[in-house]
């Protein structure tokens, strides 16, 4: 495949895009990882609010999260997003009921296609992906590499959001069959101050910035100082 041919997601995260020859490649699946507090949902959010900025759909997964009426309510003094967006650009979709009932993984599966159906995104977030593995039946690896390969069937770029603890850099299990990893962590600036940082450990088919780098969320948004460590 030459580089022409290699489609790309911006995400509308700024300084993020040009570490990473201008955007997720598309479609993949993309594992963004890091312990509670590192901005995990609000970069999924901003990805999603690139979308409707491109005129493309969004499907946002939750599966042990807030409703949407909550989600909406914390959203909303992010200026990156348009909170009428949310069940029109992109659709909000609660896992959780599924994931609780469900006596076989294919059926949580069939569930997420027949969402997928019926908006046709090409930007899906899946947050956290890390909890199922507690919920649904069967093996749980079979279970990510099933659902890796059916997002990608569907000709779109999903992020999968991983919750780690402190001393964890990521979900093991995740990690393996995604095509790109981002990290999130907290660390100590050159100035003593705790700061966040995100690095990009892997992505395939890409050439992209080493190393941490520094993370500001505000109002604005999710943004990383790139060059910045």
């Amino acid at each position: 495949m030459s580089d022409d041919d290699f489609l790309r997601l911006p995400t509308g995260i700024s300084g993020l895009d040009q570490m990473m020859e201008g955007g997720f490649p598309f479609p993949s699946t993309v594992l963004v990882a890091g312990p509670a507090g590192t901005g995990k949902t609000t970069f999924s959010l901003q990805f999603l609010a690139e979308g409707v900025r491109q005129g493309q759909q969004g499907l946002f997964f939750t599966t042990l999260s807030e409703p949407t009426q909550w989600m909406l309510r914390f959203i909303g003094r992010y200026k990156f997003i348009d909170k009428e967006a949310f069940g029109r650009q992109i659709k909000y979709v609660e896992l959780g009921p599924v994931l609780r009932e469900a006596t076989s993984h294919a059926q949580v599966l069939d569930f997420i296609e027949d969402q997928i159906a019926e908006v046709m995104p090409q930007r899906i977030v899946v947050d956290p992906v890390s909890v199922i593995g507690d919920l649904v039946p069967g093996n749980y690896r079979t279970f990510l590499y099933d659902l890796t390969t059916r997002l990608k069937n569907w000709q779109a770029t999903t992020v999968l959001t991983g919750e780690v603890l402190p001393d964890q850099l990521y979900p093991i299990e995740v990690s393996y069959i995604a095509d790109a990893v981002v990290l999130l962590t907290y660390g100590i600036s050159q100035e003593g101050a705790r700061r966040k940082y995100l690095e990009i450990l892997k992505m395939r088919g890409t050439n992209h910035a080493t190393g941490r780098h520094l993370v500001d969320t505000s109002a604005k948004g999710f943004s990383v100082q790139a060059g910045l460590r």
